[in-house]
């Protein structure tokens, strides 16, 4: 007997809902409607459940305001089929991506909730629109043709990373009906997400983020020619400011804004870059810092080349366009994560080998990054300094890290929002000399929330005075913290750079990851200089992989208390933290090359309170990891010490060798008397 294939019942679902909807007085929108210029354009500018271009229709869609006036979109996906409301993964969140980060077009298309997070993700990626309500419903008529439904409510948000919260279960819709819907938003409000969960999520996000940037880098770099590496740099930067908007100010630049056209101050290059001094004027940067801004990107975004139109269309109308599709999401959802770092690391892998030799610049994983903060004892009132910033990804790191502490000890949130403001604008100073990453840099701290002001284009061994630079051109920076990932091809592996920026601090501490051969002779005399101001509190080795693809030397992250020579009897804490619980791997088509095995996160915990208490926080490191010693702080070339093996024999070892010993001897009588009675009975 053939089995008989179940109907679908989406058109009754759909009469179901939508009669709810207008019962309640909602002006809902059906799937042909048009509900605002903004949302139409996201949905068509989005890819499709089924992975082509554009055309993402929801079956239903509302826009609703809370008593404060604030719109919510709300997106609604009907299914027919019984068990097709959500597809979770294995961490209990709506599936959306395969195992290697590729949109699971199967699920996405098959279940209603994630239908509706997908298009909810449409608007997060493409609007001003930072919190969307998602609604999949599905049903199925039993044997008496009685239709039964199911309904997910999810909340999809910058506050979530757009991977959507489930906020209740409902039987109806009425939680939108007007005098309920105050309610419904305060059950919002009180949604949070776990400490473990936001930790997965962003991992999850970042591993995205890799496989975006290297496909959209191997797209320029394919079939985009005549762009340089430092062109694509800049178009990448230019193209997010000028999508960024600012609420209220400036509206985001849309691909149909750029018209192809050749008249002059009217190019696509022209109209990105007065969006770009528009966002730049908007945020109230330095003046002299915002013409130096425009100034460098307008040299690669208004070039000719790219601004002649081809069958229609201008290469920087074409490239803006991919780079809004495969970045526009993770900027766009409150990553605090050193975006524009791995943004760089991936457009840098793409020269050649002995042009890497030049570069010199090796960016800092963000968990070291983390790791380095801690260390130098990051607070919301501290201020910190990186004198070769890079891509800002330590600064990065330490603002987020003060945002925290602030969040956690100010209960006030008029006093909290003034402290989050005066902590982006002047607790923050960074010195980058390359061009190309200084502007990785601006743009890393206008993502992370503005951080931007006093991130300088000089050379810090030679150009810089320790004063504010654009903010307070005349003040000095009153740094009491020092993050550093120098360049190792400078003097003394970079040492020099350690050197001057301690010099310029009255207290305070550091911490600086650098090439294990600083510490152990290279840079000797630059190391003497130090200890005669500063304190070496502890020598920490690194793993041997921790730079894998980037680099293969083995680094030591040294700590420091600023302000107080060092003495000859000062205790220093050796660590060797070459398994730090991570497993590395380096290959192009991984998912994930980061793996935590062993415990990382709590290792690395474990390490900064090793350095600021001592032995009694070992954990999941040994005795034979941990060591307190000395140096000679005339030498400078000792600070790379491993914990002494003691050769001398114990008691224990000589009861053991002669247990052994005797276990031998009793096996070989054994044996022998064995092998006698076996001749004797032949």
């Amino acid at each position: 007997m053939a089995k008989r294939t179940e109907q679908s019942v989406e058109p009754r679902v759909a009469l179901r809902a939508n009669g709810w909807m207008k019962s309640y007085g909602l002006n809902v929108k059906l799937e042909q409607d048009s509900l605002s210029d903004d949302i139409d354009k996201a949905l068509q500018s989005y890819y499709s459940k089924n992975g082509g271009a554009g055309g993402n229709r929801p079956d239903a869609k509302l826009l609703l305001r809370d008593k404060y006036g604030h719109l919510f979109p709300v997106l609604i996906e009907y299914k027919g089929y019984r068990d097709k409301l959500v597809k979770l993964d294995a961490n209990g969140q709506v599936e959306m991506k395969k195992s290697k980060n590729e949109p699971n077009y199967k699920v996405i298309n098959s279940y209603a909730v994630n239908g509706a997070v997908h298009y909810a993700n449409a608007i997060l990626h493409h609007t001003s629109y930072t919190e969307v309500i998602a609604i999949g419903m599905t049903g199925y008529a039993d044997e008496a043709d009685v239709l039964h439904h199911e309904i997910g409510v999810y909340y999809v948000s910058k506050s979530n990373f757009g991977v959507g919260q489930e906020v209740d279960k409902y039987t109806d819709l009425s939680f939108l009906r007007p005098e309920n819907f105050g309610a419904f938003i305060e059950k919002l409000r009180a949604l949070s997400l776990t400490e473990e969960e936001i930790a997965h999520i962003k991992a999850k996000r970042e591993a995205e983020i890799d496989i975006s940037l290297r496909q959209l880098n191997n797209e320029i770099y394919q079939n985009e020619k005549g762009l340089g590496e430092n062109d694509r740099v800049y178009l990448v930067a230019a193209s997010i400011i000028a999508n960024l908007g600012v609420p209220g100010q400036v509206t985001p630049l849309e691909y149909e804004d750029l018209k192809s056209s050749s008249e002059t101050g009217n190019t696509d290059g022209d109209i990105m870059m007065r969006k770009v001094d528009a966002f730049l004027s908007a945020k109230t940067l330095p003046e002299n810092k915002r013409e130096l801004i425009v100034r460098t990107l307008a040299n690669t975004v208004k070039n000719d080349n790219i601004n002649r139109a081809e069958n229609g269309e201008s290469q920087l109308k074409r490239v803006y366009r991919k780079i809004i599709d495969a970045l526009g999401i993770y900027y766009k959802i409150g990553l605090t994560t050193d975006f524009t770092g791995r943004l760089f690391n991936e457009m840098y892998g793409w020269l050649g080998f002995s042009q890497d030799k030049l570069n010199d610049v090796v960016l800092t994983p963000s968990y070291v990054g983390k790791l380095l903060v801690k260390l130098a004892r990051v607070n919301k009132d501290s201020y910190v300094w990186d004198f070769a910033t890079g891509s800002a990804g330590l600064l990065v790191a330490a603002m987020n890290e003060m945002l925290i502490d602030a969040k956690n000890t100010i209960k006030s949130p008029d006093e909290l929002e003034r402290k989050k403001a005066h902590i982006k604008a002047e607790q923050l100073l960074g010195l980058e000399i390359l061009p190309s990453v200084y502007m990785l840099a601006i743009l890393n701290m206008i993502l992370m929330g503005d951080g931007s002001s006093n991130i300088l284009n000089k050379n810090s061994l030679t150009d810089f005075d320790g004063k504010y630079g654009f903010v307070r051109p005349n003040e000095t920076f009153p740094a009491d913290a020092f993050v550093l990932n120098p360049p190792y091809s400078a003097y003394g592996n970079g040492m020099n750079f350690v050197e001057r920026a301690l010099s310029m601090m009255s207290h305070g501490y550091a911490a600086i990851i650098i090439q294990g051969s600083a510490g152990s002779g290279r840079a000797a005399t630059y190391n003497q200089h130090i200890l005669k101001h500063s304190t070496l509190l502890a020598s920490i080795k690194m793993p041997a992989d921790l730079f894998i693809g980037k680099s293969s030397v083995q680094t030591y992250v040294y700590v420091f208390r600023v302000g107080e020579a060092h003495k000859a009897d000062d205790v220093v804490r050796f660590i060797d933290f070459s398994n730090d619980g991570y497993t590395r791997t380096n290959r192009k088509k991984a998912s994930c090359n980061l793996r935590d095995t062993d415990h990382a996160k709590e290792r690395y915990q474990e390490v900064v309170d090793l350095v600021r208490v001592g032995r009694n926080k070992l954990h999941y490191l040994t005795e034979k990891d941990y060591y307190e010693g000395t140096i000679d702080p005339r030498k400078g070339d000792d600070w790379n010490q491993t914990a002494p093996i003691d050769t001398k024999p114990t008691l224990a070892d000589f009861k053991k060798t002669v247990a052994d010993y005797l276990a031998w001897e009793v096996s070989n009588l054994l044996k022998r008397q064995a092998a006698e009675e076996d001749n004797a009975g032949k």
